[in-house]
């Protein structure tokens, strides 16, 4: 199983979605440490290669961007509620950031 590491403030984010969607994002969250897929994704290849959107609809619409392209571990990037059906560019652009600085840091640490 796949540890699961919150890049910069992606954690504090997902403790702010209400009890059930919290709930529904650990579930979310354990299939992929666990080699699964999530019951509702879609790649989001503007955040960046291999990211992927857990989208949760539970009282509301949140959504996490997570990367597991990487053997030591699942990534997640960002946690968001979704207000509009258009997801807002600057979660994206957030996202974006947070991937590129991940990647950047793995390199620098001899990871591929």
């Amino acid at each position: 199983m796949k540890e699961a590491r919150f890049v910069d403030g992606s954690l504090d984010a997902l403790k702010k979605f209400p009890e059930i969607a919290r709930r529904a994002a650990g579930y979310e969250i354990d299939q992929v440490q666990r080699g699964g897929l999530p019951r509702d994704w879609k790649p989001m290849p503007a955040v960046g290669k291999g990211v992927r959107e857990i989208r949760i609809h539970s009282g509301g619409e949140y959504r996490i961007f997570y990367v597991a392209a990487f053997a030591d571990a699942i990534y997640v990037l960002h946690a968001f509620s979704k207000k509009s059906q258009k997801t807002p560019h600057q979660e994206i652009d957030l996202a974006a950031e947070r991937f590129r600085a991940l990647v950047q840091s793995r390199e620098r640490l001899g990871f591929k």
